[in-house]
């Protein structure tokens, strides 16, 4: 939307929604996502302790790899290598089996500028027996290596089938290799993907809990480590060339996954569908610990137990243009449209309008579809929703990444208790998921949200049209000097404040007052240029639980219409 003098007509405000809905039809979510374009990769294999043999087979397969997947490969062993202005013509770094301290200081610092600036690492083996002295390391690489027993035969766990680098794997992997100790567990910053039952061979000294692959963010950036790949016979197998592929599209950028670490989650399906029932037609089969819709429309809930604060998350996957759904906050029923009328709905479906696409809150709320389609894995692949329920208020990540934020205001419903379902829609809609597990949360801080144009007093704002934003308006036509009183607010105990905002414009500087618009300062934001008026962000402060009255916003900046407000949120 061209955005703004006030005297605008309001044509170019329902031309704005035209767009906005045109775009979201032809957005990335709609159709598969092209080949990865053509990027390099620097691997590295540099050692200064012991040396495997299997280094040259390693760089033959990422050479292979990056002949058959559109990414060159510059294999050196010179340090020389890690200056910054080096560093950015690559997508991601892969260090194979590096030992010892290959790097100086100078190197070290690019090294970490690069990834934690939004570059990608990769670490194969012994990249975990490299840069002892260097405490950053082992942040990056995840753990630092410990011993070894003889190469053996061991069974490999998959945690994660929906990581790129995993998701071809079966539960269970039995292969021979050298199987690594580490000194520290990396279940508690970082992501794990496969793990060893020390059952299955001999020398596993973790405690029965023995992370093998995992990943992690890293600043901006991502990393991945792989404990596999010390025999040359490794890199022949396609299972392994598959992870290793993965792993690179991963630190690339270029698929996306939840790499947070995580902790504390209970399996509510992984192959065993106790507890769960069907209501209405159609339902799903499970093989492979994967359920795959059949006919509709129905829905497939777990009726062994309500829930009330809890995250849940699952992963799922459309082959194309299909259409389903994760229902939370309903009441028990064998009739499936209770859900409909009574909970919500978190929507999977790569075409539809703003509110109905993925990652919306069907007929609530648009996903941020910026951030949406950046986080979101083209149809055929894996994608992992978090579902995050915290009294009324229901928050959505895709792949790790926010996309999604309500509050619930219908009287008729209540997301502070009820059951979870999956949607199975219609014959023809192929959809598939895994891995459904919950962590129940405590009881959160008292949250309460506001849309910005709820504004009781004003000088200068009004309300602007927008489809991405709560109910489709925002706080708009903000100008240096305006500002927006609140009456319905208090700022009694208060100590957190979160907006969600979006400019075309200068942006700008967001004052909390307490009690008039010319009353005490109790906090502020700076309020960036977020790419467009219907492109949103979050900002957020602390407060300090010590003013009273009602809140008003008032506004500063440059020339010319700042940002916008869609909805802000009071925590106490």
């Amino acid at each position: 939307m061209i955005h703004r003098s006030r005297a605008l007509p309001r044509v170019l405000a329902a031309l704005a929604l035209v767009l906005g809905v045109a775009g979201a039809l032809l957005s990335p979510a709609q159709q598969a996502r092209a080949a990865d374009p053509a990027y390099r990769v620097l691997l590295f294999s540099k050692t200064a302790g012991f040396r495997h043999d299997s280094i040259p087979a390693g760089i033959q397969a990422v050479r292979d790899l990056g002949a058959a997947n559109n990414f060159t490969v510059t294999a050196t062993e010179e340090a020389g290598a890690f200056t910054s202005a080096n560093l950015a013509g690559y997508k991601a770094v892969v260090f194979l089996s590096t030992t010892g301290d290959v790097l100086d200081s100078a190197q070290q610092t690019a090294l970490q500028g690069y990834v934690d600036g939004g570059g990608g690492f990769l670490g194969v083996h012994a990249a975990a027996d490299t840069e002892y002295d260097w405490p950053y390391y082992q942040q990056l690489v995840g753990a630092w290596f410990k011993s070894h027993p003889a190469i053996q035969q061991a069974t490999v766990r998959t945690e994660d089938r929906a990581h790129a680098a995993t998701a071809h794997l079966g539960r269970t992997w039995s292969r021979t290799d050298e199987w690594y100790n580490y000194r520290t567990n990396p279940r508690a910053t970082a992501h794990v993907l496969q793990s060893l039952d020390e059952g299955s061979y001999s020398g596993g000294e973790m405690a029965g809990d023995h992370p093998i692959t995992w990943c992690h963010p890293q600043g901006t950036g991502r990393s991945f480590y792989t404990g596999l790949g010390h025999t040359q016979e490794s890199y022949a197998d396609p299972a392994l060339r598959a992870l290793l592929l993965g792993g690179i599209r991963y630190a690339a950028g270029y698929a996306q996954a939840d790499c947070r670490a995580e902790s504390g989650y209970t399996p509510l399906y992984d192959g065993s569908t106790a507890g769960w029932s069907q209501a209405g037609p159609g339902g799903f089969t499970s093989a492979d610990a994967t359920l795959s819709a059949q006919g509709g429309m129905g829905l497939y809930w777990y009726q062994a137990k309500q829930f009330t604060s809890y995250s849940l998350k699952l992963d799922w996957r459309m082959p194309g243009d299909d259409n389903s759904g994760v229902f939370v906050g309903f009441p028990a029923s064998a009739d499936p449209d209770s859900a409909v009328q009574q909970g919500y709905e978190i929507q999977i479906d790569a075409s539809d309008a703003a509110d109905r696409t993925t990652g919306s809150v069907y007929g609530f709320k648009s996903a941020d579809l910026a951030a949406r389609d950046r986080a979101l894995n083209p149809p055929g692949s894996w994608n992992t929703y978090e579902i995050r329920v915290e009294g009324e208020r229901l928050q959505v990540f895709l792949n790790g990444v926010k996309i999604n934020d309500f509050t619930n205001t219908d009287p008729a419903r209540s997301l502070q208790q009820g059951h979870i379902g999956i949607q199975n829609h219609a014959a023809g809609d192929d959809i598939s998921f895994r891995n459904i597990r919950i962590k129940e949360l405590g009881s959160p801080p008292p949250t309460t949200t506001y849309e910005g144009e709820a504004y009781t007093s004003s000088q200068g704002v009004q309300a602007a049209d927008h489809a991405p934003a709560s109910g489709g308006r925002t706080l708009g036509y903000i100008e240096n000097g305006d500002w927006a009183g609140y009456g319905q607010t208090s700022l009694s105990g208060v100590r957190s404040f979160t907006a969600r905002v979006s400019s075309a414009g200068a942006g700008g500087t967001l004052q909390l007052r307490s009690g008039s618009a010319t009353g005490p300062v109790v906090g502020s934001v700076t309020v960036p240029n977020t790419g467009g008026w219907e492109t949103f962000t979050t900002v957020s402060t602390t407060l300090p639980g010590t003013a009273s009255g009602p809140l008003f916003l008032t506004f500063s900046g440059g020339a010319g219409s700042l940002f916008d407000v869609d909805t802000f949120t009071l925590g106490r």
